[in-house]
């Protein structure tokens, strides 16, 4: 698959077969983050890969529990808030690895350089036949000190990309853009 490809295709996953993504392809994924360009050449990220069914379903139940404890003042449905309290709702739908990008260094291009990272990771995952997701509602409890002791990270580290990954079981439905608001000076 061709980038323009990846960029015009590549759309959320929230169905996934159990199938799992094997440890060269999870580091060939990697690889293809690490590419990405950073603020003053810093390349502060660090991955974190889960696969352990336990530990996603731990991560998954905590996150929502944190989210509906402290909720953020957009969650944007009270559809959100329902799937949130439902005991069988997995953040994760089910996909067999989750692969977290945080910044090692806590400064004002922290969220962005690990942003850049994440997209490749998601386009090089789509040019695979993979799918991905940003899991934004497993960001807030993975930033507290007990999320970071269940993926035993450090401390000081800035939690910025919860990504899941998987096999799709069935292509992403096509998502129509808005158009562009372009202003030329």
């Amino acid at each position: 698959m061709d980038l323009h490809q990846a960029i015009y295709t590549r759309r959320a996953t929230r169905e996934f077969t159990s199938e799992p993504v094997d440890r060269t392809t999870v580091l060939r994924l990697i690889d293809a983050a690490i590419q990405a360009p950073s603020a003053v050449n810093e390349q502060p990220w660090s991955f974190t890969v889960v696969q352990n069914k336990a530990v996603l379903a731990r991560i998954s139940s905590e996150s929502k529990a944190h989210v509906l404890r402290a909720p953020p003042k957009d969650i944007p449905s009270e559809h959100l808030r329902e799937l949130l309290q439902a005991p069988d709702f997995d953040i994760f739908y089910g996909a067999p690895a989750l692969i977290l990008i945080s910044s090692v260094l806590r400064n004002q291009w922290a969220i962005e350089n690990c942003a850049l990272a994440a997209e490749n990771l998601m386009l090089a995952a789509c040019a695979e036949g993979l799918g991905t997701c940003w899991i934004g509602f497993a960001q807030m409890w993975l930033a507290t000190p007990a999320g970071k002791e269940a993926l035993q990270a450090p401390a000081s580290c800035l939690p910025v990309a919860p990504i899941i990954i998987g096999h799709s079981k069935s292509p992403p439905a096509t998502v129509p853009r808005k158009p562009a608001d372009v202003h030329w000076i």
